[in-house]
């Protein structure tokens, strides 16, 4: 294609030189931007390598493109998309659109560690013009797609690091809509886009809105590019897309970080199209270069094929990006780009209108999955929507040369044709049906106010012919009114009806090897689980033990997709159990995206769960408890002795480096639930389990003084310390361990806060350092002290959590909730309930059940009994009391009712003295009690406690 000829534009040069000096008294600085936009115009369309300017998701660009590629048929296509990208490309026949291309790493090299995972999308709709492109290169022999824009690397290479400082992020449109499922596809993606066609100025944003009546900056594009564009000729429409690029350019702020990204990215490209044409040898004029409209109007110095080559392209570095395609949708691209809600699907409808008006055939890959089929009809004409490529003159308009397109495009006014107002009626006509069937009291007569309403406001904004936009204000005011009865708007309704939130969908032979195994191995429940929507798969696995694999791939699932991908209804997995029957929702097309990016870290879900595991046990911030719940997990989805035991191994490691008892309830909640499974799945205990007890227990004896005394240490932290020691006792001891390391323990702590005094107290008793009557005594002795009674409900809190520890004290706790609830006053016991209730509830709702059996076991059951019930605790001092006699006389009724074990007590201090008595003579036990009177009342205590 020849450049055009020289002098093409001075005449608009003149005209703009004329109207600077006009508006701003001079020709200085406004003179100097418009001839620089023409300069840039200029410079473009004389550059031997043809560049065809687009703006993303334009149905204008994708329509001119389809032209071009058509008339000129080039044998090289140069795209501005990221070039590690390009083997991907293929695999979009296999795909529905709209899609994105993805690269993702999920461990990187030579970036911060708190920017992992890294991913790159770049979303791709039948409405664009990066598509037609890739559809001609791809279905037509002996052409070439080569992608020229920096890497995925390089994308991060060039994002500011700490402390250099970001650029602020572009405000999202106030219009969208909040965040959805829909919207969220491509997560925290960076996105990028082909053609990113917006003022960077912000007053020049707010100006144009202003100007042109509208609320958003998609509105203003459709009105005023996207509709004048759609029928122009490809000269017009290449030199108004580098005018507007051009204008944009010029006039964006100086951030100096966000400039010099853009003039490497136009280096970068142009010096892989240099580089791509020495090799080949291919001829410029046979090239396209297809880019954003932002990045035509370049002037770098590399720019061109004659440009300089004095940009050197820094080495990638040394992180592994793995490529694949994922879901979209067109809200996910409007929350992307700060798109206002329903623009992509506005631009998806004019781009079917484009088609039948001007009757250009769109390229598509041969086939695409999704496709619709081709009409047979010949495609109408509208002779109206033809304009002559110079555009309308006016009588006085001068004449221009045939290069210079600009001139007559912008004095063209548009015009309203008959096909846009039966339209408009369709519209009108649809959106009541639409209303009426979701609850409004919408008729006729709203439906001719509607096609009024968006004529009466596409004349107030200054338009000729109403945009759905217009319609949209217009069926809002007519139709929705004051109230939503339904739950849907009229806003969304007019979405609906233009074509709705199209969501993508990769196909079956697109996907990695991961997500095709999970759907082969999920094939026996004969569900088409590649659809969006919830499916309810019903597992019959004691009548069909083959679908037992399906539930091991299911619940991995659980483990590794987000909420709601497979989610059970009815069966559960735990330690030592298997379900008979599950009943399962499985969401797994409308959560592709995820269980895609499950592929990029393996080839099956079994060594995803397996990095996933050893990522949590052998990380920075990994804990005793959370190294343990890996172990669990190890057992139950992988039931892998092997990873169960090095994890274990690890969590021996962790125990040790810990110095607090933060995580003590959960370290023992796990290890109890560890211990329980290897007692009765094998005949011996793993190797890991033994040393991780033997050494929790010297571990926590050491921990447990400095646990009591420190004050950010929590009652149930203190607690499931003791519960450790006094539940693990017994194996510590069989294991070699020294029981007086914690009875040292327990003597050296001596806490001050009121709840940790009374669980030491339990801790004692469990120890048999203090006899239960003297932790009554101390009790009533609390109760009986005005000035401690306030305190009195923290003691109780402390009896509660004692519980852990010492389950054999239930009866005890209820004795003294009782004895509070009867003895405290109301102003001291209102108060405290709700923390006892909260007590049970947080951190105490495994000890409410023993609290419930034993109050059931001590309290009548009948109401009538109750006034004659004497509580146990009431009695027993009065029993006390009678083996307390003077002379120990009665006390030998407790020996004579128990001799054997007079007998054992006398052999283990040493007497001989036997228990038989001859005729006429005294009970020897007498002797034996009134050597050891002090012995006799404590076996009394014990047997009567």
């Amino acid at each position: 294609m020849s450049g055009p000829p020289e002098g093409a534009f001075d005449a608009l040069r003149s005209q703009l030189r004329e109207a600077a000096a006009t508006f701003a008294d001079g020709p200085d600085a406004l003179g100097e931007i418009l001839l620089g936009i023409v300069d840039d115009v200029d410079r473009a369309v004389r550059e031997p390598l043809e560049i065809f300017p687009v703006c993303h998701h334009s149905p204008a660009s994708a329509t001119a493109m389809a032209r071009r590629l058509r008339e000129k048929q080039p044998k090289v296509v140069y795209l501005e998309l990221c070039e590690d990208m390009a083997p991907l490309l293929p695999e979009l026949r296999n795909c529905t659109l709209p899609v994105a291309v993805q690269s993702f790493a999920a461990e990187i090299d030579g970036f911060p560690l708190d920017w992992a995972p890294l991913s790159v999308i770049a979303p791709i709709t039948e409405a664009s013009a990066e598509y037609q492109a890739i559809a001609y290169t791809l279905d037509t022999p002996g052409t070439e797609l080569v992608l020229v824009d920096r890497s995925s690397d390089h994308v991060f290479q060039w994002e500011p690091r700490a402390g250099e400082g970001a650029a602020p992020a572009t405000p999202a449109d106030p219009d969208a809509p909040p965040a959805e499922e829909e919207s969220a596809l491509h997560g925290d993606s960076v996105g990028l886009e082909i053609g990113d066609l917006r003022p960077r100025f912000a007053e020049l944003e707010e100006h144009l809105l202003r100007q042109g009546r509208v609320r958003h900056w998609s509105e203003w594009w459709h009105q005023y590019v996207e509709l004048p564009l759609g029928d122009c000729d490809h000269d017009t429409y290449r030199q108004v897309m580098l005018l507007i690029g051009s204008l944009f350019r010029r006039l964006a702020p100086g951030d100096a970080r966000r400039v010099r990204v853009d003039e490497d990215r136009e280096r970068y490209m142009w010096t892989r199209m240099r580089e791509h044409l020495a090799a080949s040898g291919t001829d410029p004029a046979d090239c396209l270069y297809v880019c954003g409209a932002f990045h035509a109007a370049s002037r770098v110095e590399e720019f061109g094929v004659h440009g300089a080559d004095t940009f050197e392209i820094s080495p990638r570095t040394a992180t592994t990006w793995l490529h694949g395609l994922i879901p979209s949708s067109h809200a996910a691209i409007e929350a992307q780009f700060g798109l206002a809600a329903g623009s992509v699907t506005i631009a998806a409808s004019v781009w079917a209108k484009n088609l039948t008006r001007g009757g250009v055939k769109p390229f598509r890959l041969t086939g695409q999955a999704g496709a619709r089929k081709k009409s047979t009809k010949p495609a109408k004409r509208a002779a109206s929507a033809i304009v002559p490529a110079g555009g309308a003159q006016g009588p006085s308009a001068s004449p221009v040369p045939s290069a210079d397109k600009l001139s007559g495009f912008l004095r063209r006014a548009p015009v309203l044709d008959r096909l846009d107002e039966e339209e408009l009626l369709g519209w009108s006509v649809d959106i009541v049906r639409a209303a009426r069937r979701n609850g409004y009291l919408a008729s006729t007569a709203d439906a001719i106010a509607v096609f009024e309403t968006s004529i009466l406001l596409a004349g107030l904004r200054d338009r000729a012919k109403p945009t759905p936009y217009d319609f949209q204000d217009a069926a809002i005011t007519c139709i929705e009114k004051d109230r939503v009865p339904g739950r849907r708007d009229v806003r969304r309704l007019v979405e609906i009806m233009m074509g709705g939130d199209r969501i993508g969908r990769v196909g079956y032979d697109a996907l990695p090897p991961l997500a095709r195994d999970v759907h082969d191995r999920l094939a026996p429940l004969g569900l088409r689980l590649e659809q969006r929507g919830v499916r309810r798969a019903l597992l019959d696995i004691a009548g069909q033990p083959e679908l037992e694999r399906c539930s091991d791939v299911l619940w991995m699932l659980r483990y590794l997709m987000p909420p709601g991908a497979a989610r059970p209804i009815m069966g559960e997995r735990r330690l030592g159990e298997r379900s008979i029957q599950e009943s399962w929702d499985l969401a797994l097309g409308t959560h592709q995206r995820a269980l895609i990016e499950l592929g990029y870290e393996g080839v099956s879900i079994e060594q995803v769960l397996e990095q996933r595991l050893r990522r949590a046990a052998y990380g920075p911030n990994a804990t005793t408890a959370n190294v343990l719940a890996a172990v669990e997990d190890a057992t139950l989805y992988l039931r892998s002795r092997r990873l169960a035991d090095e994890l274990g191994t690890r969590a021996l490691e962790v125990l040790a480096t810990e110095r607090s008892v933060d995580g003590a309830p959960e370290v023992l909640r796990r290890v109890r639930r560890l211990l329980a499974y290897y007692r009765t799945g094998e005949s011996v205990l793993p190797s890991w389990i033994e040393s991780f007890v033997k050494t929790g227990y010297a571990h926590y004896c050491t921990l447990l003084p400095t646990a009591f005394a420190d004050e950010d240490a929590t009652l149930r932290q203190v607690a499931a310390t003791l519960g450790f020691l006094f539940g693990m006792e017994s194996l510590a001891l069989s294991l070699g361990c020294d029981r007086t390391q914690l009875e040292l323990a327990v003597a050296q702590s001596h806490p001050e806060e009121p709840s940790k005094v009374a669980l030491l107290w339990a801790g004692q008793v469990h120890l048999g350092r203090l006899p239960r009557m003297e932790l009554r005594a101390r009790c009533d002795e609390l109760l009986g002290n005005p000035l401690v009674l306030p305190a009195y409900p923290r003691y109780l809190s402390g009896l509660v959590y004692a519980l852990e520890p010492v389950p054999a004290l239930t009866d005890f706790v209820v004795e003294a909730v009782s004895n509070a609830f009867a003895r405290l006053p109301d102003s001291v016991l209102l108060p405290w309930l709700p923390t006892l209730i909260g007590t049970l509830r947080a951190g105490g709702a495994e000890f409410a059940p023993l609290l419930i059996r034993e109050a059931g076991r001590i309290f009548p059951g009948r109401l009538a009994a109750l006034d004659e019930w004497v509580p146990p605790w009431r009695a027993q001092p009065a029993a006390a009391s009678v083996s307390r006699v003077p002379g120990g006389a009665r006390g030998l009724s407790l020996l004579v009712a128990h001799p054997h074990t007079c007998d054992v007590v006398a052999r283990l201090l040493g007497c001989e003295d036997t228990w038989e008595q001859g005729a006429g003579e005294e009970p020897r036990g007498a002797a034996l009690l009134g050597r050891y009177p002090a012995t006799a009342e404590a076996v009394e205590a014990l047997l009567a406690g």
